[in-house]
């Protein structure tokens, strides 16, 4: 008698079990729990590239540091370094509208063609 309820209780608790393990995994399966993870896969990823981009330029400035000291350079690279100012438009000239092209077979004859012409 012991025997037989022995069994039926370990029989059952292995059936529970089995569900469980069995409704997780389909859990897991649905497409919104494979989007999350997919998601949360490629932010660790992200976060993996910026520390390994962080480390590169620790690395950069430091054998910069180590290039300038060898070559006896006394200034430090400015830690940012920005843009130099941009040239104002009016230093350089008007800009051309061109919009006629000339073609010339030969010196004495051209022929004129403006694009505008056609709209």
């Amino acid at each position: 008698m012991f025997r037989r309820t022995f069994w039926f209780t370990a029989g059952a608790a292995a059936g529970v079990w089995a569900t469980t393990k069995v409704n997780r995994r389909i859990q897991q399966l649905t497409p919104e729990s494979l989007a999350a993870q997919a998601a949360n896969k490629a932010i660790e990823a992200g976060h993996r590239l910026k520390d390994f981009a962080l480390d590169v330029r620790a690395g950069m400035v430091q054998r910069e540091a180590e290039l300038g000291e060898a070559l006896g350079l006394d200034a430090a690279p400015p830690a940012d370094r920005e843009l130099p100012e941009p040239r104002r438009r009016a230093a350089l000239g008007p800009t051309p509208n061109k919009t006629t092209t000339t073609f010339s077979s030969r010196p004495s004859r051209t022929i004129s063609y403006n694009r505008n012409e056609d709209h």
